[in-house]
């Protein structure tokens, strides 16, 4: 009915381990945000894992301007990598998949 399962299984095998690698190789893609008069700049993994915050010395003087700075800026980086993040592991997963019937939403 399905035709090879060992195939298939395989075929499953290797997408799986293009969706690790893909993992592995987005902690390396970096997402660089800033606020939009760049007194705040982060930069995140496309994993979503904050890798560096710049906060210009004017905003350290008040804490609730800083906090809605960083909330802005913050859910931009975040959604910037989740957008990359989905795209990358969506084609890594689709790669490898074997064709069965009904599953072509991979696709």
């Amino acid at each position: 009915m399905f035709g090879d399962i060992s195939g298939m299984m395989s075929k499953l095998k290797e997408a799986q381990q293009e969706v690790e690698k893909t993992k592995t190789r987005l902690n390396s893609v970096l997402v660089d945000e800033s606020s939009t008069d760049g007194k705040l700049k982060i930069t995140l993994t496309a994993n979503r894992e904050i890798k560096a915050i710049s906060i210009d010395d004017s905003l350290l003087s008040d804490a609730e301007e800083l906090e809605d700075y960083l909330i802005i800026t913050l859910n931009k980086a975040i959604e910037k990598a989740t957008k990359i993040n989905e795209n990358e592991m969506a084609n890594a997963a689709k790669t490898g998949m074997p064709n069965i019937p009904g599953m072509d939403m991979f696709k």
